[in-house]
């Protein structure tokens, strides 16, 4: 576990690309589209921490590696996962921590995450439709192809 001075080496500022995306439109399509709140900045130090402590129970954690970045319409969090200190933010992993206990990695950089949402899946649809029809977004998809062509899923 890294200390949370450690963690303050990647900052809480949220990077442009992603300003960027959470513009786009997230649209849930009354249930078959994307449930996903974008934040325009990342949630608190402190939000996060007191969320991370009600979330697991334990009022020793800090929260420190996580930069909150969005929710599903059941008060589920899409974070990056900061666990390498030493590499910038987009190439860290992001997890999603659902309302009801759901947890899962979503992908392993933005870029990933990215074609992740151009498949027409969001951070809880992945983690809990693991039998989802994809259908993709072609929204997400051309900013995925501008951003991280260079990652294209196979």
């Amino acid at each position: 576990m890294f200390s949370k001075e450690t963690m303050m080496q990647i900052d809480w500022m949220m990077p442009e690309i992603m300003k960027e995306l959470h513009r786009l439109p997230f649209d849930y399509l009354d249930g078959e589209g994307i449930d996903f709140e974008p934040f325009s900045e990342f949630q608190s130090e402190e939000e996060t921490r007191i969320w991370i402590q009600a979330w697991t129970g334990n009022q020793l954690l800090n929260g420190a590696e996580y930069r909150v970045f969005g929710q599903d319409g059941s008060g589920g969090y899409a974070a990056f996962w900061v666990v390498r200190p030493e590499i910038s933010l987009l190439d860290q992993p992001i997890v999603f921590f659902g309302s009801e206990g759901d947890l899962g990695i979503l992908a392993c950089t933005f870029a990933d995450y990215l074609w992740l949402l151009a498949s027409g899946l969001g951070p809880f649809e992945a983690v809990g439709y693991e039998d989802a029809i994809l259908v993709a977004n072609p929204v997400f998809t051309t900013f995925a192809i501008n951003y991280a062509a260079a990652n294209k899923a196979m």
